[in-house]
């Protein structure tokens, strides 16, 4: 958007010279000179402008989520630690060792914590523009705004609760000695980028199409399941497994799982078919929301 906005704004110029410029004001040289610093001017204003704005929601959005109390911000991670060990629980009556490693915690961690990347994401981000709505009235304020502070939260926010459930809900401590940060921190990028696309898709389509946020919900339910968060897709019978292998997620845990099990060599993983996806998805959803004539409305 600050791109956009720029742009328009050097269209607009080259039709507003001084009235009192030099007789060679008609020099295309001149002209250039002038519109390319009125350009570089103008484009730094804006993107420091939507830097305070963006910062002032993040501490909204901060409060708003978490509240003023220790409470707020300790049940961000007491949410993922009791998930993880309810499935810990229940698997661990029923087998005797997980299929990565020997602790059902650490495995189910794996495989929640950079699906839960994605699925925190595309929430937080569909909900930035009902929640904001009111802030509209400001000149300075837009919806893109919006969406880019609660990407920025929900990020920290998942980081934050990536290393803290690592840290401390799992008792296999020494595969973190041999983690692997590059390929963990590439997993749940590619994962936070998924759930920006389609969050900011869902922004859009909320808005234009009602009906369409109930069918979402519907079809988003089985994702978990489907993701490889509980059953490794090597594990699966051939035609199943290739059926999985179409959902990026499926890689992002993969990604993630390689990055902790150094033993483990994902079957099928393809981690440039995620990074296609992540681009695709991320453009789809920055057209579609610069394009909603409701989000229009909304000033954009």
């Amino acid at each position: 958007m600050v791109a956009l906005a720029a742009t328009i704004l050097w269209l607009k110029q080259p039709s507003i010279l001084p009235s009192d410029c030099p007789s060679d004001c008609a020099n295309n040289s001149y002209r250039l000179n002038t519109l390319d610093r009125k350009w570089g001017h103008t484009s730094l204003y804006i993107l420091k402008q939507h830097i305070r704005v963006v910062a002032a929601l993040v501490v909204r959005e901060m409060q708003a989520r978490f509240g003023n109390k220790a409470g707020g911000y300790a049940w961000a991670i007491i949410d993922p630690f009791a998930h993880v060990l309810t499935m810990t629980l229940i698997f661990s009556t029923f087998a005797r060792i997980p299929p990565l490693g020997n602790d059902f915690s650490l495995f189910f961690a794996s495989g929640f914590l950079p699906f839960a990347f994605y699925q925190g994401m595309s929430s937080f981000i569909a909900g930035a523009v009902r929640a904001n709505k009111s802030l509209f009235s400001y000149p300075v304020v837009s919806p893109i705004d919006a969406a880019v502070a609660r990407y920025i939260l929900q990020l920290i926010t998942s980081v934050v609760v990536t290393v803290v459930v690592l840290a401390f809900g799992t008792s296999e401590l020494s595969h973190l000695n041999h983690l692997n940060l590059g390929s963990a921190v590439a997993s749940i990028t590619m994962a936070s980028l998924l759930g920006l696309g389609i969050g900011l898709i869902n922004i859009a389509m909320f808005e234009q199409f009602p009906l369409y946020e109930k069918i979402f919900s519907i079809v988003n339910r089985p994702l978990y399941m489907l993701s490889g968060v509980i059953l490794l897709p090597d594990s699966m019978p051939g035609p199943i497994q290739h059926m999985m292998l179409w959902n990026p997620l499926v890689h992002v845990v993969m990604w993630f799982r390689q990055a902790i099990y150094p033993e483990y060599t994902a079957t099928g993983f393809d981690g440039l078919y995620v990074l296609e996806c992540a681009i695709l998805l991320v453009l789809v959803g920055l057209y579609l929301f610069t394009a909603s004539r409701v989000l229009r409305e909304d000033r954009i």
